[in-house]
């Protein structure tokens, strides 16, 4: 638990951060939508490269074709170290952060992290462009997710470098959320697909939520950046579908409901990411609470001074750490 009120770094990190915070809430909209034209001057798409920078080439790729609007294709961008590998390499699906409504898998921050893993794992990227809230609202991007499995689990769209059989899914914030949830999908129903297997869960700082407000929740509403009561209250009602509330399975992951595919053995082990800053500590620690109590594996890692996002800011130390935990969790699928 954090001990001071204000998570230590520099003033131009708390400035810029503040500008992110404004940038959130200047496009949000009292009747729960977004200004879509203001945000995307805001966070230009950033081009992907397919000679290797930082030694990481990346493509875009459509894994889901809309039969009948092209605008609703599901796209993601693949992100390939370099040299190429002599031998297929484990896959790790990215969903990345944004409340479920904000970012993409070609927003600058999203495409720099996704790089850093690749690097760091040795292993291919395929983040996951998914249709955000609210004019796509729960179970959207979850059935995103699981069609992006099931286009690795399709041998012609595998490239030589990918093996599926060795499968993680990974986010953080609402994408944390996100691969939960495709997680318990994909465990309720694995033997439908083919090739796939999930090897593992990345889920940082996961995006969970309830009615009740914890203790995290009113300790560090106003004192720590970017997450808030008001932002959270939004961005649940922009995602959740029409009149449904936080004791819904998306944010209650303690709800019968919520329970189909945690007990199957298809299930992975976790690798649960929690910040002393951020104000949904509370119900990440719960979380992982929930999945110990079914007899999960499941690795925690504290870091007492990180906010909500913290590792895709590199001038953090703590970013660092966690990426490099991250390849190390990736990589005891390769000795198994």
């Amino acid at each position: 638990m954090a001990e001071t009120s204000k998570a230590p770094m520099s003033r131009l990190m708390r400035l810029a951060l503040r500008v992110v915070d404004g940038i959130t809430d200047a496009t949000r909209r009292s009747d729960g939508t977004l200004n879509r034209c203001a945000l995307s001057l805001l966070d230009p798409r950033v081009p992907a490269f397919s000679s290797p920078c930082r030694g990481v080439a990346s493509r875009d790729i459509v894994i889901d074709k809309s039969p009948t609007d092209k605008s609703r294709h599901l796209r993601a961008r693949l992100f390939i170290p370099d040299p190429p590998a002599s031998s297929p390499l484990p896959v790790i699906v990215f969903f990345h952060g944004g409340g479920f409504a904000f970012l993409s898998a070609a927003s600058a921050p999203y495409d720099a992290v996704c790089r850093r893993i690749a690097r760091y794992a040795s292993a291919p990227v395929l983040s996951v462009d998914y249709h955000r809230a609210p004019e796509h609202r729960c179970p959207a991007a979850y059935d995103d997710g699981v069609a992006a499995l099931r286009f690795l689990d399709d041998p012609k769209n595998l490239l030589p470098t990918l093996d599926a059989s060795r499968t993680f899914l990974a986010g953080d914030s609402a994408g944390g959320n996100i691969a939960h949830h495709v997680a318990r999908r994909y465990a309720a129903d694995a033997d439908s697909f083919r090739h796939v297997r999930v090897a593992g869960l990345v889920a940082v700082q996961p995006f969970f939520g309830g009615e009740e407000r914890t203790p995290s929740e009113l300790r560090l509403d106003g004192a720590a950046p970017i997450v808030n009561v008001e932002r959270v209250d939004w961005m649940w009602r922009a995602f959740l579908p029409p009149g449904a509330d936080r004791t819904h399975e998306a944010a209650d992951f303690a709800c019968p409901a919520a329970a189909a595919g945690l007990d199957s053995p298809a299930f992975p082990p976790v690798l649960l990411a929690i910040g002393g800053f951020d104000p949904l500590q509370d119900w990440q620690r719960r979380y992982g609470e929930m999945l110990t109590s079914k007899g999960k594996d499941v690795r925690v890692f504290e870091y007492p001074n990180a906010i909500h996002a913290f590792y895709v800011f590199p001038v953090f130390d703590d970013a660092r750490d966690l990426i490099i935990r991250i390849a190390e969790f990736v990589a005891e699928s390769k000795c198994s």
